[in-house]
């Protein structure tokens, strides 16, 4: 579970999907950026960005945290 959205003292950017109970547009494996949200993680949930560009609440527990190359996170702005 995502308690807070850090990750060894940085902002969490990226996580990937590891359940979507419930939630038929999020899709197993898949990588999301996160959005910073204090007020959200407070209540155990994350902001996520879908491909559309859109930021939408999930329940945390739905995803963990990765460390992606700097040539990947480029990828991500390039598609915003």
């Amino acid at each position: 579970m995502i308690k807070v959205m850090k990750e060894n003292g940085s902002k969490i950017q990226f996580v990937v999907c590891i359940k979507n109970d419930d939630c038929g547009d999020l899709e197993l494996r898949k990588i999301y950026e996160v959005m910073p949200d204090e007020k959200a993680a407070a209540d155990d949930y994350i902001r996520v960005i879908d491909e559309s560009g859109e930021d939408y609440l999930y329940p945390a527990i739905y995803f963990y945290p990765v460390r992606l190359p700097q040539a990947v996170k480029e990828t991500f702005k390039i598609a915003a």
